[in-house]
């Protein structure tokens, strides 16, 4: 494996980019594939997940440089098609109002990820099944108010 990057930190941040890249291209092909924008959002979601976005947060605490070009514009284009995603969803009246990237993306992270311990084989069947609870909870009309405000990827970005 070290014989295409000199070290573990290079391996890390290619591939983060190549994950960053791939579900980028999921909610781009979502957004111009699907008619129905909640439809498209539900398969972004679905898809990103099979590409074990929740992998991602070890990852990008593991010391990789949050501020290097290619990691900027990664993160700035999927920020960018998943904003997308969600603003045909809510301009179709479709996602409710009072989320943002940022929240969606800490729930499709926590939900990707298996519970310490659990020893859950098969972890994959109840991932979809719980994404698509979650999805089902963010489809508009609202059920509850959200405590707290919308949160975008901006702040979620740790900073010193």
């Amino acid at each position: 494996m070290y014989r295409h990057f000199a070290d573990r930190r290079e391996l890390i941040h290619h591939v983060t980019l190549s994950v960053m890249s791939r579900v980028a291209e999921q909610a781009e092909s979502a957004l111009a594939e699907e008619p129905d924008a909640f439809v498209a959002l539900g398969r972004f979601v679905h898809a990103a997940a099979d590409e074990r976005i929740g992998a991602l947060c070890p990852l990008l605490s593991d010391g990789i440089d949050k501020e290097h070009p290619d990691h900027i514009a990664a993160r700035d284009r999927l920020d960018a098609g998943i904003d997308a995603l969600m603003g045909a969803a809510r301009a179709a009246g479709r996602l409710r109002a009072d989320i943002d990237v940022g929240d969606l993306m800490v729930a499709l992270t926590q939900l990707t990820r298996p519970l310490p311990g659990s020893g859950c084989v098969d972890f994959d069947a109840f991932v979809h099944r719980h994404l698509q609870l979650f999805l089902d909870g963010l489809s508009a009309p609202a059920r509850s108010e959200l405590p707290g405000s919308a949160v975008t990827l901006e702040g979620l970005q740790h900073r010193p």
